[in-house]
């Protein structure tokens, strides 16, 4: 991993955990303002929340874009020999690449229409909406960058000792491949 990625994962990191700190915190206000100051209650805390932790989903998807976790074909990966699982992969990296810049473009279109509208959230908050709904453009564009970076690497630095799918796991053998566990 470079430098300029090391710098985005902890960025990135501590970014999502602040935005989960800071939900918990205002969970906690909230839930214990109910109970021991309920003339107090904070009304608009369930929105806040909600925003918080819309923007860090968003913004953790480019890590897991990183780290292998969003969906793919890992069962049909595995039984592929490694030429192949890198096409494959480079197959749904550019189905990836197409629906995260449609994340951008389309939620680009919402954000604009929110601002023009000067829609803002039906609590006493008053929140402006465009604020919450750039998190989809901004996860999107976060996702693009990494597909391309991984895309890359699956074209011109493809390395099969780290970039496959690699073993079934025991319990994953078909029946007839399986072999006893000697005590």
């Amino acid at each position: 991993m470079t430098r300029p990625d090391t710098l985005w994962d902890r960025l990135e990191r501590l970014l999502v955990g602040l935005l989960g700190a800071c939900a918990m915190l205002v969970g906690l206000v909230q839930v214990a303002g109910r109970y021991l100051f309920p003339e107090h209650a904070i009304s608009w805390a369930e929105e806040v929340i909600v925003y918080l932790v819309v923007w860090g989903v968003m913004i953790v998807s480019s890590q897991l874009v990183r780290t292998d976790g969003h969906v793919r074909p890992d069962l049909v990966l595995r039984l592929l020999p490694p030429g192949a699982q890198r096409w494959l992969e480079v197959f749904n990296c550019l189905v990836a690449l197409i629906f995260s810049a449609g994340m951008v473009w389309y939620g680009w279109q919402i954000v604009d229409t929110s601002m023009l509208l000067e829609e803002r959230s039906s609590t006493d908050l008053e929140f402006p909406m465009w604020i919450y709904y750039s998190a989809l453009p901004t996860g999107g564009a976060l996702m693009v960058v990494r597909y391309l970076i991984r895309l890359y690497r699956y074209l011109f630095h493809f390395d099969t000792a780290t970039m496959t799918v690699g073993h079934i796991p025991p319990h994953e053998l078909p029946a007839s491949n399986m072999t006893p566990v000697q005590d």
